[in-house]
């Protein structure tokens, strides 16, 4: 009997206690520790399995060697922050799509697909953006929800365009190639750039006074090709380095995001804007950022660790069993659950919590031709990576939103924020539709290049 209470209990608990305000990495370590010893006064849990936590999160987290590549991703997307590249390209963009309808949100979208390929680091592109952006926009009269609206969604590209830090995470928790994990996530973050793009340019074409062209001054055709080679090269060499080493097979991701972080520094070094003071300030941004993350993995090996001791696994599949439901309506399921903890919770943690606990039930499957094999894992990967981008975008609690109001100017209010998104948020949903009825969009790439 508490073989089968303890671990539904358990998830209720974390689930209150996440809304308590207090670090989740200490609740997820605290749940952990405080039903261990439930499970120890019940017989479900072992002395000595408190002393496998310690050594699981070693081998697990420190001992990682794939893991390493995050803070180095980290200090790479902070260091190209401060370089002054966003800015060069932003002007540039805006020149060269300055005929379209729409050109400059058309401009943010394809510079944070472009920042996206170079950082990953949403909170640092969210600002970078608004605070070049959003100004512009709102001297051009654009809609201010719209304007809002576009950059947020731009922003939060990086966490499923490669090189992303979460695909890097969930690879970890999933054994699976993170250069295949990469491969897959390509396709589907083009796409959802491009529904952006077909949204903009429609409400453009349309609603003409939502984002009106702007007097753009002309530019000689000299000069144009000048500033592009000037504001393209430099991004473009860094992602053929960090991204195409890895698709090549010349480095692992670990030893290209260890190239990646030195090349941003040197960037920003040959630009003039690496003094030591910013160095410093990268390095300890860089270290807090890591920190907090491996905090979190930390948190949730131990939780993980004493929900399964305590057959958690085996009482979430019996339950997902007894409902009846099929394959597709299983997955559905996880997909709701995982929008809706988006509203709540970050990534980081979504993904440390749900993926160890409904990994195996996806594996065992049958989706028929649909999907089959191995590409279950991947297919079902980048349906979670699709789905956690919302989490930035939806209110209460997303985190794009606050960076975004942090950084906006005067007069942009909340609720012109939440008015922007939600056009967004319907569209990524299109995006995890498709990928969901579609899984070539995701499979094609790596079957084409690794096969």
């Amino acid at each position: 009997m508490t073989e089968s209470l303890l671990p539904p209990f358990m998830f209720v608990v974390l689930a209150v206690l996440l809304f308590s305000g207090y670090p989740v990495a200490l609740i997820l370590g605290g749940v952990s520790l405080l039903f261990g010893a439930a499970g120890l006064m019940t017989g479900d849990f072992l002395l000595i399995e408190f002393f496998n936590i310690a050594p699981r999160i070693w081998s697990g987290v420190a001992d990682n060697l794939i893991l390493t590549a995050v803070p180095m991703f980290i200090l790479m997307g902070i260091a190209l922050e401060r370089s002054g590249i966003a800015e060069e390209l932003l002007k540039c963009l805006s020149l060269l799509l300055r005929r379209l309808p729409g050109a400059l949100a058309f401009s943010v979208i394809v510079l944070g697909t472009i920042l996206a390929a170079m950082t990953g680091i949403i909170g640092a592109s969210v600002v970078m953006i608004s605070v070049m952006a959003l100004p512009m926009m709102l001297a051009r009269s654009y809609n201010p929800a719209l304007a809002t609206g576009t950059v947020a969604a731009a922003s939060t590209l990086g966490i499923l365009i490669p090189p992303s830090i979460m695909l890097v995470m969930m690879s970890d928790l999933m054994a699976v190639s993170v250069g295949t994990m990469f491969l897959s996530a390509v396709v589907p973050g083009l796409m959802l750039s491009a529904l952006y793009m077909v949204y903009v340019f429609a409400i453009a074409l349309f609603q003409p006074q939502y984002a009106p062209r702007a007097d753009v001054p002309e530019i000689s055709a000299v000069s144009l090709v000048v500033l592009t080679l000037k504001s393209l090269i430099p991004p473009t060499a860094l992602i053929c380095l960090v991204l195409g080493s890895i698709f090549a097979g010349w480095a692992s991701p670990t030893e290209a995001a260890g190239v990646g972080a030195a090349s941003a520094l040197l960037l920003a070094f040959a630009r003039g804007k690496l003094s030591f003071q910013i160095l410093t300030e990268i390095v300890e941004n860089s270290a807090l950022t890591s920190a907090m993350i491996f905090f979190i993995f930390i948190g949730a090996t131990a939780f993980s660790y004493v929900f399964r001791s305590l057959g958690g696994d085996d009482v979430i599949t019996e339950m997902i069993q007894a409902t009846g439901l099929g394959a597709w309506g299983i997955l559905c399921i996880i997909m709701l659950v995982v929008f809706v903890l988006g509203f709540f919770l970050d990534w980081v943690e979504i993904t440390l919590i749900i993926l160890p606990v409904f990994l195996p039930i996806i594996s065992l499957m049958d989706f028929g031709a649909h999907v089959e094999g191995r590409d279950i894992i991947y297919w079902f990967a980048i349906l979670m990576a699709v789905n956690l981008q919302t989490s930035f975008l939806t209110p209460p609690f997303g985190f794009a939103l606050f960076y975004m109001k942090g950084a906006a100017p005067r007069g942009i209010t909340i609720l012109h924020i939440y008015k922007g998104i939600m056009p967004f948020v319907f569209l990524q949903l299109i995006g995890l539709t498709l990928v969901a009825l579609f899984p070539a969009i995701a499979l094609w790439l790596p079957r084409q290049l690794l096969n």
